[in-house]
């Protein structure tokens, strides 16, 4: 009894150490592009990751995971696609039937080491007002850090930007977690469904990760330097749109059935 005991607490205690070793690793993401979402489903947010809250206290990310959380990526002098982003979270958590506190957390990181948390805490008064029902307020937080502990946090979960000035060129979408910090849904886009969150929170809750299936914002929508605004690109939606047609028209040529001759015909 007393051997397995022994052998018990040894396993534990390997298990803690696995846990505790689970760092950034970016020889894993090498293969991302420049800019854009990249789903990194089944990968662990490591625990070397430090933010600074809207109380300016250093917190440990993974040391916030205790339920399903929604992580999204803006920086809060964005001119253009943050604030979408914001406004669509803002409006699918007074749309839930779920209850910000209880069946989830949110959490916005800036990802410009240049924000602080007074700028941030004041983003966040903006959108919480956003929100008609009542709820906890604290379980949407929001945070800042340096320039390491970004390059940790977006890498791991396949976000990809570039600084363009002042500015940046990013993409939008909101990242789901499990409760031991597991990444298992991406909702690509600014506008979110209370179901697709719904389902996404709780495939989260059990473990459950699945592919996002929408992600035409990325594909859309182009950044404009010169103007500092996302503009949707009719280049890339015209050309798919001509090469779709001419695969149609060749594909009823092709399945299309051959007229057989008749007698008729052939006199």
């Amino acid at each position: 009894m007393r051997k397995i005991f022994i052998a018990a607490a040894l396993i534990l205690s390997f298990s803690s150490w696995s846990q505790t070793q689970r760092t950034f690793d970016p020889a894993k993401f090498s293969e991302d592009g420049k800019v854009g979402i990249f789903e990194h489903l089944d990968e662990y947010i490591p625990n070397d990751i430090w933010l600074t809250n809207e109380d300016s206290n250093q917190v440990n990310l993974t040391g916030l995971f205790n339920k399903p959380t929604v992580i999204s990526f803006v920086y809060y002098t964005c001119p253009g696609l943050c604030s979408p982003l914001l406004d669509g979270i803002a409006e699918v958590i007074d749309r839930s039937e779920l209850v910000l506190g209880k069946d989830y957390q949110v959490i916005t990181i800036s990802f410009n080491p240049l924000d602080g948390p007074t700028l941030g805490l004041k983003k966040k008064a903006n959108y919480v007002k956003q929100i008609k029902h009542s709820f906890d307020t604290t379980q949407w937080m929001w945070f800042t850090t340096d320039s390491v502990n970004i390059a940790k946090i977006t890498q791991t979960a396949g976000f990809r930007y570039l600084q363009d000035g002042k500015d940046y060129v990013h993409a939008a979408a909101i990242i789901v977690t499990s409760p031991d910090g597991k990444i298992t849904r991406y909702l690509h886009g600014t506008y979110f469904l209370p179901f697709d969150l719904k389902m996404a929170i709780i495939e989260a809750r059990q473990g459950i990760s699945n592919p996002a299936i929408n992600k035409v914002l990325k594909f859309c929508f182009s950044y404009d330097a010169k103007g500092k605004k996302y503009v949707f690109n009719i280049t890339k939606i015209t050309g798919v749109l001509v090469l779709s047609g001419a695969l149609a028209i060749f594909l009823i040529l092709v399945l299309k059935p051959k007229k057989r001759k008749t007698k008729t015909d052939s006199l």
